[in-house]
């Protein structure tokens, strides 16, 4: 797994969540098997920046540090990798120091969006412990 988040090179730096998720292999041909029949593979999603359209995922996608509502993130899965999905998780926010900074910024600008008092809650409750750090 890369230690730099993909994205952007602007001021606000960049992120991206991190999943694992188990697809199956299926052939379409009755002559035709797959050992290991699941495979686990590891999907990387960028992270809008901070206050553009999408920045929202971890609040509408996340509950202290896991899927919301599993069943739709792996069904969401299917349809992006084009193969079925047996299972999907959450594994982290990777971010750098400036999208961090920024993302606190936009939360902190509306605590009432997020139902907290803090940007500390908001993190813990919708991301857990679940955000890592990385070198720029």
């Amino acid at each position: 797994m890369s230690q730099q988040p993909a994205g952007g090179d602007g001021d606000d730096g960049s992120a991206r969540y991190v999943f694992r998720a188990t697809v199956r292999l299926d052939p379409d041909r009755p002559d035709l098997t797959a050992e290991p029949s699941t495979v686990e593979t590891v999907l990387y999603k960028e992270a809008a920046q901070p206050g553009d359209d999408g920045w929202l995922f971890f609040r509408d996608n996340c509950w202290r540090g896991e899927l919301n509502d599993p069943a739709f993130l792996r069904t969401e899965t299917e349809d992006a990798l084009g193969v079925p999905v047996d299972d999907v998780r959450f594994q982290e926010l990777q971010t750098d120091e400036a999208y961090l900074a920024a993302l606190k910024a936009a939360i902190a600008d509306d605590l009432a969006l997020f139902n907290a008092e803090s940007v500390t809650e908001v993190l813990r409750k919708y991301l857990g412990s679940s955000i890592r750090v990385t070198s720029e």
